[in-house]
């Protein structure tokens, strides 16, 4: 294929160019890549060359999709058709000390590189649990980061937004101005109308002191601990992360077996805080008979970027699915929730597969923003493998286990779905009508992709309830 370009401060990279495969998923986390393909790939260099681009695309009546990071599971970005811009290369930052507001390319990768970045301006930044996570997706989707049961969902943090438009102009958007686009971006994920070429965020004074508390329980022990963890998890302070988490552990004596660890961070005032913010997790019912127990021990966030890169090895197989469940927190609502996750936690087919159970409690109001759906707690189950020919059960063995959890699921977060399998609501319905008025007025000619999707008639909408 011939295509006339302008010229890109990049590069546009076509199916006949000897590194098309490197282009087209290169950069994509998950190694079980999709076989869809675009008409071109834009490197992106610069801010000049996303308006370029999407201008060109126009002219080829292309749609456009965009890469930022490279973690979505579902690979959002790879799409049949159309022009796919990767942003891989805008990843400056500054800081203004006055502010304290953090402005950063939407590739920057939120822990491996942010984080250092503004720890050493004694400021930080709630960002993904995954270090290697780039900040656009990230953000777009709403942000679940580091204790956002405390404080707020990562989006939250958006200050401004600088935003390509479906015409190829460079526009600002805040509170006060283009307030529609600093809406939208706050939730809409990979259906949002533009592209977002750098993000304004509010920073946070660097933490005096974590401590970290982790238990590890047999399998068996699943039931007792959830339900006295969903007893417990609304009343800890709020400056404590809780997660739990079903994954492979390493024991003192070296030998290593899949355990349920229940995990607490403490982001504390100074080391005696941290440790005061625990004490609840002292009052665990089977706490003698856990397998290890780390009690308020000193941490680093240094520390815990080297255990999300261990618990989420790159170009490894991903299977995932996630939901927000929710029930009364009566003795047999609690029973409902705990039986309705249990599988996720103790059959996982995969001997590195894990599976999270994250506390949002106590659950607030959300700021007028697309996100808007969310629990007391969201649990998500990964299958991590590297044979292929593994896929089959795997994937059925992920279904199965969230349409155990259907009774108790309320809907599901975007970062970790995948629409093409499975569809659930993940924003209120009055959010959602807005969403598409703002998209049918800043994108008439459907210029961006919208959301990959089996089914884009039934989009945010529980698939089992439809009909009903």
């Amino acid at each position: 294929m011939t295509v006339d370009v302008p010229a890109f401060d990049g590069r546009l990279v076509l199916p006949s160019d000897a590194d098309w495969e490197d282009a087209r998923v290169g950069r994509v986390f998950n190694g079980r890549r999709p076989d869809r393909q675009p008409d071109a790939v834009l490197i992106a260099a610069s801010a000049d060359d996303v308006q370029r681009g999407v201008r060109l695309a126009a002219e080829k009546g292309w749609t456009v999709a965009v890469r930022s990071g490279g973690h979505a599971w579902a690979v959002w970005s790879v799409r049949d058709g159309g022009l796919l811009i990767d942003l891989g290369n805008l990843t400056d930052i500054t800081y203004d000390d006055e502010t304290k507001v953090v402005s950063a390319g939407p590739a920057t990768k939120g822990g491996e590189v942010l984080s250092p970045y503004l720890e050493e301006r004694g400021r930080f930044f709630h960002g993904g649990h995954c270090p290697t996570v780039g900040i656009g997706g990230f953000l777009l989707q709403g942000g679940q980061g580091w204790n956002q049961r405390g404080w707020g969902w990562a989006a939250e943090s958006i200050v401004a937004i600088d935003v390509v438009t479906a015409d190829g102009e460079l526009v600002r958007a805040d509170a006060s101005q283009n307030a529609d686009l600093f809406w939208a971006a706050r939730g809409a994920g990979p259906t949002f109308p533009g592209i977002v070429v750098r993000f304004q965020l509010a920073t946070r004074p660097l933490l005096g002191a974590l401590a970290h508390t982790v238990h590890g329980y047999e399998l068996d022990d699943f039931t007792e601990v959830m339900t006295w963890l969903y007893e417990t998890h609304r009343n800890v302070p709020t400056n404590v992360e809780i997660v739990c988490v079903s994954t492979p552990t390493e024991l003192p004596d070296g030998t290593e077996r899949r355990l349920f660890l229940v995990t607490a961070l403490a982001f504390g005032d100074d080391f005696e805080h941290a440790r005061a913010s625990l004490a609840d997790f002292n009052t665990s019912p089977v706490l003698d008979r856990a397998v290890f127990v780390k009690d308020a021990a000193p941490s680093t966030m240094a520390e815990h970027r080297v255990q999300q890169l261990k618990q989420n090895p790159e170009h490894w197989q991903y299977i995932c699915d996630n939901a927000w469940i929710d029930g009364e927190y009566t003795p047999e609502g609690i029973a409902a929730m705990v039986d309705g996750i249990r599988p996720l936690f103790t059959t996982n087919p995969t001997e590195v597969g894990f599976a999270i159970w994250m506390s949002n409690g106590p659950r607030r109001d959300l700021p007028d923003m697309a996100f808007s759906l969310h629990t007391d707690a969201y649990v998500a189950a990964y299958t991590v493998y590297e044979d292929p020919a593994d896929f089959a059960r795997n994937r059925a063995w992920v279904d199965e286990v969230f349409a155990h959890a259907e009774p108790v699921t309320a809907g599901q977060y975007l970062g970790d779905s995948d629409m093409t399998n499975r569809q659930l609501k993940f924003m209120a319905p009055e959010n959602w009508t807005k969403l598409q008025q703002i998209i049918a007025e800043r994108d008439p000619k459907s210029r961006f992709h919208r959301y990959l999707a089996a089914d884009p008639a039934t989009i945010n909408q529980n698939h089992w309830e439809l009909g009903a």
